[in-house]
């Protein structure tokens, strides 16, 4: 099947996949820990968990989260929830398979003290998203997400160190060149959700960003490759199989050092319904 980075996650495939990526590797357990500790949680009652896929951020929530606290983790893939189901039994934890953009059609309004979305937000419709999340905060109540910076046009520091080689994504653009004929794109790609352009988004339901930081993640070559496996993000985009796709990794891959470091950067947000709202 043809796998989408947006439609492709509700699948077994991809779901599976995924789940074995973030028991093996930290990128998305440590990016769910920090934002679980951004958002303040120790007095929290009522939780949401937004694209809360297999439950990666929903744990590191239940971590911080007080006893008699509910946990809403929403995500409109059921092949991932069900991963979820197996992995996490929290009694606080309650699974809802629905869209980000339909969160406020099953929390109830001004109930949620935090709402927290790992690596997703830009996968949305975000002004709806924004809307309703708006709609279920108390006042008082947070919103912690972050942004992949090409999304968000940033770059950590750490990140504009000079490489001591090719990259392993550049590795795959020229072994899908010389096999196939793919011709990597060359024209600048605009951020699609640039700090100005969320700060408006929230601003104008009522949200205000009480922090923006760029962060820098430390990942392994092996690390990024076996992201890379996971169907949805296999590269180069494009018309390949899935099975060309991992050849063209399994290559790349064999001429890299599995032990190398690359820093991806993040624009993390904090953002607060004014307590007099």
């Amino acid at each position: 099947m043809e796998y989408d980075a947006l439609t492709g996650w509700d699948d077994d495939i991809t779901a599976e996949t995924y789940a074995a990526f973030t028991r093996a590797y930290p990128m998305y357990s440590a990016s769910s820990r920090d934002l679980a500790a951004r958002a303040d949680l120790t007095r929290s009652r009522v939780i949401v968990d937004l694209c809360g896929g297999t439950g990666t951020t929903a744990e590191a929530i239940l971590a911080l989260a007080p006893p008699d606290s509910t946990v809403f983790s929403l995500d409109s893939s059921a092949a991932m929830q069900s991963i979820g189901r197996r992995l996490l039994s929290d009694p606080r934890l309650t699974w809802v398979n629905a869209p980000a953009e339909g969160l406020a059609d099953h929390v109830p309004a001004r109930s949620v003290d935090a709402v927290v979305c790992n690596s997703a937000v830009w996968k949305t419709d975000v002004a709806a998203v924004v809307t309703a999340v708006r709609r279920v905060l108390r006042p008082g109540g947070r919103f912690v997400f972050n942004i992949g910076g090409a999304f968000a046009g940033v770059t950590h520091p750490d990140a504009l160190s000079p490489p001591t080689g090719p990259s392993l994504s550049a590795l795959i653009e020229q072994i899908a060149n010389r096999d196939y004929g793919i011709v990597p794109p060359t024209a600048a790609v605009p951020p699609k959700l640039p700090l100005p352009m969320i700060t408006g988004l929230l601003a104008d339901a009522g949200l205000h960003v009480v922090a923006a930081e760029v962060t820098g993640q430390h990942t392994t070559t092996a690390e990024r490759a076996a992201w890379l496996s996971i169907p949805v993000f296999a590269h180069p985009e494009g018309a390949l199989s899935y099975e060309q796709k991992m050849a063209i990794l399994a290559e790349a891959t064999a001429q890299s050092k599995p032990d190398d470091v690359t820093v991806t950067s993040w624009l993390v947000i904090v953002a607060e319904l004014p307590a007099e709202a």
